[in-house]
């Protein structure tokens, strides 16, 4: 069912800002809710956990994409940075500690926890930060943000909580309120030079294509990074997709893990609750 942007614009307003009472007092599980229901109309029949897929999704997808992709799955190219990722993870630091010392489970099936607030730093911590955290806790250089081994390390955490459902806790503090409601001004301010905000692809726009891709939704997003890209032939964090967004709609891009950055992860993947974990995913 297609609708006119005259219909959505008000509702993505709504989603927004909320009511002038709502806007003071920030409430994640209405905005959960709203999101969630935004999906649910635009695209009736397709349940949540098929939004896991992002561009994949059966209902959204034309059965030439799905059976593009079944084929790619076949062999699926991010096998080898899961084995790497292993293989990076299991191995000791040079003090003989090890990465699964720094997570609780040892790191294994957490990656549904994540973002989370961090009431000690005030910030909210990814998974990414917490990677790079253990290693200069334990005297070494923290990785590269967006590609390579940290990229790898995150697929196999990833991995081990495939099919998880996304349980990102609810903000119910004031600081982590805060980090929330910056994420989501974030996700629905309009910025840079063609004046488009991420709720203008990947919620209005989503389902449609741009030249020969399709734009993903919103909601489930987070749950498949990191991904596999066609476009880049390799793997890469979320932070390399904020990054690559940001570019296109001629913005300044922010640092990766920025705050900016974080907040915004925190308030998508909160977003995404639910949607079980296919990290790491295959694009194009």
């Amino acid at each position: 069912m297609k609708l006119s942007r005259s219909f959505w614009l008000p509702l993505l307003a709504l989603l927004a800002f909320g009511s002038a009472s709502s806007a003071a007092q920030p409430s994640p599980a209405r905005d959960l809710a709203a999101f969630r229901n935004y999906f649910q109309t635009r695209f009736p029949g397709v349940p949540l956990k098929a939004y896991a897929q992002g561009e994949w999704i059966p209902g959204i997808a034309s059965a030439d994409a799905l059976a593009q992709y079944r084929s790619v799955m076949q062999f699926p190219p991010q096998a080898l940075a899961v084995a790497a990722g292993k293989r990076l993870f299991d191995t000791p630091f040079p003090n003989g500690h090890r990465y699964a010392d720094c997570f609780p489970h040892g790191g294994i099936g957490i990656r549904q926890d994540y973002p989370r607030f961090d009431a000690k730093t005030g910030q909210v911590e990814t998974l990414a930060l917490a990677v790079n955290r253990c290693r200069l806790e334990n005297g070494l250089k923290p990785l590269a943000w967006e590609r390579g081994p940290l990229a790898e390390i995150l697929a196999y955490l990833a991995s081990t909580s495939a099919g998880r459902a996304m349980h990102v806790a609810t903000p119910n503090t004031p600081a982590a309120l805060a980090a929330y409601a910056r994420g989501k001004t974030f996700f629905y301010a309009p910025i840079g030079r063609l004046n488009l905000s991420c709720a203008d692809c990947h919620m209005l726009h989503s389902g449609q294509r741009l030249r020969a891709q399709l734009i993903s939704p919103a909601l489930g997003m987070p749950a498949g990074f990191p991904v596999y890209r066609a476009k880049w032939g390799g793997l890469g964090t979320l932070d390399r997709r904020f990054i690559g967004c940001n570019k296109k709609i001629r913005a300044r891009p922010f640092k990766p893990q920025s705050v900016r950055y974080r907040d915004l992860a925190y308030f998508l993947s909160y977003m995404s609750n639910g949607v079980p974990v296919t990290g790491p995913a295959y694009r194009n």
